[in-house]
């Protein structure tokens, strides 16, 4: 059995089952660089303060470093025994440097050590994160673009409503992505904050200078209350946030692909290298990969609740339940840069059937251009809305389709109505009629996508 680097005051160890039980090392491994580089920079602060020599600080530098190269190469391997990453690298770096290797956690806790490690792997994290996003954006901008013409049914209620440009459906889930990107930057404002010198919890007894220790390790403010800094998990919460949110517009995504995948609507057809066939049912192909990130949504949900209820009734400082907010914080990056890749190679491998698209479309969907049309006559709206209405019920009952009625039977509900109206109750020319900011006509779509190239 190890001996503890903390063990001076206990007569007896602990036993196997609760080394096992307190391990982290299983998981923590991954910040074995963050660790490194924080220790690297403790070293260095120690040295200004004139805690240790130049001389020592330069061998514990050079320590450190091997030892991270080792970790990195494998040749080193990690103890289960020593609990946690750091407790691992500091008894590595003592029985490679000997002595002086024991100075460096001088004035230094596990408990401002790790949450400087969490938050430097995190700045690194995030930045992976939005370039998977914004490679994901560039997908369905290039898809929008091949596809920039083509009709659609649009749904509310999973109702059909009214038509509109196949593009503009995908460059909506653009615009979610985009939210994703920002909330994420945003969140780095509040990650970007380093704890390293509060200690366990009262800060320091040695004259740190965390400034320029924040310098070197790049952060760009310092935390100003030690208690709060060890104890705070609210970066966590928020990243696992953001990435639930972020599963979420995926999840959403698939859902709609999953449905229009079908034989049913048959509105696009995914890739074989993305879907699988039945074990009993020789005809099926199954969108498994969209629905294992739907899948998966539910998960990232858990961890998010996980952190929440972890720290609801933490009291200050620390407490070993925050443990608990790694293996959450970690699964749920992994799943989340997971489904961003395979996500958009799914997307590049789908067909688009335009046609069964178009033909889905049912001719009430203009029924709004109907009142549209009336407005222009000089018809309050809701009039006009009734009027349409009843033009609908009029068809639904005789079986016609509205491009199909004659004039004399669209005057039949208003004498209002002229010849003109079958130019606005085509599904071009409805389409064409919401030429707003943010509307489906193609040249606002065109001109969201332009928007869109500078922002992915």
């Amino acid at each position: 059995m190890a001996k503890k680097l903390w063990s001076g005051r206990f007569k007896a160890g602990m036993s196997k089952s609760a080394e096992k039980f307190t391990s982290s090392i299983d998981f923590d491994k991954r910040l074995f660089k963050e660790d490194v580089t924080g220790s690297i920079a403790w070293a260095n602060a120690l040295k200004r303060a004139k805690v240790i020599t130049a001389a020592e600080a330069n061998k514990i530098v050079k320590g450190l470093t091997g030892i991270s190269a080792g970790i990195a190469k494998g040749s080193i391997k990690l103890k289960e025994e020593l609990e946690d990453i750091h407790m691992n690298i500091e008894t590595l770096l003592i029985k490679k440097i000997g002595e002086t290797g024991k100075k460096l956690h001088t004035g230094r806790s596990r408990n401002d050590q790790v949450a400087t490690d969490l938050r430097l792997y995190l700045k690194k994290e995030i930045v992976e994160i939005l370039k998977d996003i914004s490679s994901l954006q560039k997908r369905l901008i290039s898809i929008a673009e091949a596809n920039i013409s083509v009709i659609m049914p649009g749904y509310t209620h999973m109702q059909q409503a009214q038509p509109i440009l196949f593009s503009h459906y995908i460059m909506a889930y653009f615009e979610m992505l985009d939210r994703d990107k920002q909330r994420f930057i945003d969140s780095l404002k509040r990650i970007d904050v380093m704890p390293l010198g509060s200690g366990a919890l009262a800060g320091s007894a040695y004259p740190i200078d965390r400034a320029s220790l924040a310098k070197e390790l790049k952060f760009k403010d310092i935390t100003w209350n030690s208690l709060d800094a060890v104890s705070d998990r609210d970066f966590v919460a928020e990243v696992l946030f953001c990435i639930s949110l972020a599963m979420m517009h995926m999840s959403r995504f698939c859902s709609e692909l999953i449905v229009w995948s079908s034989s049913d609507y048959n509105f696009i057809e995914i890739g074989d290298a993305y879907t699988t066939g039945s074990s009993l049912m020789p005809q099926k192909k199954n969108p498994d990969v969209a629905e294992l990130v739907r899948g998966k949504t539910g998960r990232v949900y858990g961890y998010l609740i996980s952190i929440l209820t972890v720290m609801k009734g933490l009291s200050l400082t620390y407490n070993r339940d925050l443990q608990e907010d790694k293996e959450p914080l970690f699964n749920s990056i992994d799943t989340l840069k997971a489904s961003l890749m395979i996500f958009s190679e799914m997307l590049s491998s789908i067909k688009i059937n335009a046609k069964a698209m178009k033909d889905a479309v049912k001719n009430t969907s203009v029924a709004t251009d109907i009142a549209d049309y009336l407005v222009k006559t000089g018809m309050p709206f809701r009039s006009a809305h009734e009027t349409s209405g009843k033009i609908v019920a009029y068809c639904e009952r005789s079986g016609k389709d509205i491009s199909t009625l004659s004039l004399w039977e669209f005057r039949k509900f208003s004498d209002k109505i002229e010849e003109d109206i079958y130019k606005s109750i085509t599904l071009e020319k409805s389409i064409e009629a919401r030429n707003v900011t943010g509307g489906t006509a193609k040249r606002q779509v065109l001109k969201a996508i332009e928007r869109a190239k500078k922002r992915a």
